[in-house]
């Protein structure tokens, strides 16, 4: 592990830290979006925070994360960057801010890690963003690659379909997995693609896999925050496994609140401030 910061005495995780944990223990990652979110994923000690541009969906109610921009992305970041101490923050890099060209990759990256505070950024993509990949590395900027289901490209996929279902196509993704190695990156986000195909990319790769619907034999998992804890309900993918329904104890909380406004029960008096009687004389007589 890196040295601990002075500020907090806690020793936060780098990508160095990741990249040598292969085959030494499973990892963990969850996306949060902003300070509280991002207090509760340190405090539990997981490895990885991503500021997913999942974000337009979970947090902003958008259809997809096409229409992310990088002033969002920023925005987001720093919020995550306050109230981490430990887990290693990555940034998504939004649609449009890295596919044109090396130098656009450069610029938006940067503005991830000077004005975000992120530690290390994610793209999409396999072949094709593999100069963007080098750049960043060669600048000295961690890179998380990320093959299979791309959120950002789901209008050429035909929609949130697994990928890789056929030889030629799980090939291609063994090759691709390869190819973002080869370029720098630390480690790779599998989502949606068969678990054997996971299983096969993770045995040839010597950095570590982190899946999402890619099944157990991945190097870690990655999870949606508000799918995780039951507060997303548009819809729910088949790979997310919901370890509580906070929706359901949320709108539960809401509606006796309600109640207790209605009937006068709240806020009751130890919910109010009292002043000193002499005091209270006084007013009333003024």
């Amino acid at each position: 592990m890196s040295k601990q910061t002075a500020a907090t005495g806690v020793t936060p995780v780098t990508s160095l830290d990741i990249r040598q944990s292969k085959g030494d223990r499973k990892l963990t990652m969850l996306t949060a979006y902003d300070y509280s979110s991002a207090t509760l994923v340190d405090e539990c000690d997981i490895d990885m925070t991503l500021v997913g541009d999942s974000l337009g969906m979970v947090m902003l109610g958008r259809d997809d994360t096409i229409s992310v921009t990088m002033d969002e992305m920023v925005h987001h970041t720093k919020a995550v960057v306050r109230g981490t101490t430990r887990s290693l923050v990555i940034a998504d890099m939004p649609f449009m801010s890295y596919e044109v060209s090396t130098e656009d990759a450069m610029r938006n990256a940067a503005r991830l890690f000077q004005e975000g505070g992120a530690r290390a950024v994610k793209l999409e993509g396999g072949h094709t963003v593999v100069p963007q990949v080098k750049a960043l590395v060669n600048a000295g900027i961690p890179v998380v690659g990320h093959i299979g289901l791309t959120p950002q490209r789901v209008a050429s996929l035909g929609g949130f379909k697994v990928q890789g279902k056929t030889a030629e196509a799980a090939n291609t993704l063994l090759e691709e997995a390869k190819a973002l190695e080869a370029a720098g990156v630390f480690c790779i986000v599998l989502e949606a693609i068969p678990a054997p195909i996971a299983a096969r990319i993770t045995q040839e790769l010597s950095i570590p896999t982190i899946g999402i619907g890619a099944g157990a034999e991945c190097d870690g998992q990655v999870l949606v925050f508000h799918d995780l804890l039951g507060l997303f309900d548009r819809f729910v993918p088949k790979f997310v496994k919901q370890y509580a329904n906070l929706r359901e104890t949320a709108a539960s909380a809401i509606s006796d609140y309600k109640r207790e406004v209605e009937d006068g029960s709240f806020p009751a008096p130890e919910h109010s401030f009292a002043m000193p009687q002499h005091e209270k004389d006084k007013f009333e007589k003024s």
